[in-house]
């Protein structure tokens, strides 16, 4: 198996996480599915229901709104080799960003976020390096919208921007998804 980083990103609903199934059952026979989203709200309970319904079965499941890295490193820690997966799929960096800035006390500032999602990603990309599976990163991409009109809007756009610049330098591939359908970009 060969080390790979895809990146996919796209708008809302632009197609990334199905893309990003249907690549990860196409490149590796064991998926670990890393899931970063919280139900705090009934309509987000709902979409992640439906995310939950669209995977295969026999993936495994790791839930982990924050702290990515060091919870792979213990998933990989607890197993034996038959279950190690051949594919890490990330669903989503978006989320993680804003459990991630949500959990800082207020104001938040751009140094605070970007700092806290430094660490963050560090961690991640050390997790990466250890690992000898492919993985496959979802992220959306929220620059090319409207500038958000309240300050935290502004924070998260510029911090999340930051982040997809850094896992896009990493990355082997990025992938960019418009309705429904796929660019390479790298």
């Amino acid at each position: 198996m060969k080390k790979h980083l895809t990146l996919i990103l796209g708008g809302a609903r632009s197609g990334k996480s199905t893309y990003a199934q249907k690549l990860a059952a196409e490149r590796g026979e064991t998926v670990l599915y890393v899931a970063t989203a919280q139900a705090g709200d009934e309509e987000m309970a709902a979409r992640i229901a439906a995310h939950q319904a669209e995977r295969p079965a026999h993936w495994q499941i790791l839930e982990a709104p924050t702290q990515v890295g060091l919870a792979i490193r213990a998933y990989h820690a607890s197993l034996v080799t038959p279950h190690v997966p051949s594919v890490i799929l990330i669903d989503c960096i978006t989320l993680l960003a804003s459990n991630i800035l949500l959990s800082l006390p207020e104001p938040i500032t751009i140094q605070a976020a970007e700092a806290a999602l430094d660490a963050e990603i560090d961690d991640l990309l050390v997790a990466y390096s250890e690992s000898n599976a492919e993985w496959i990163v979802v992220s959306n991409e929220v620059g090319m919208g409207l500038v958000p009109p309240y300050p935290l809007g502004r924070v998260y756009r510029d911090a999340l921007g930051r982040v997809n610049q850094r896992l896009a330098t990493k990355a082997d591939e990025v992938l960019f998804m418009v309705a429904g359908l796929t660019m390479k970009v790298k």
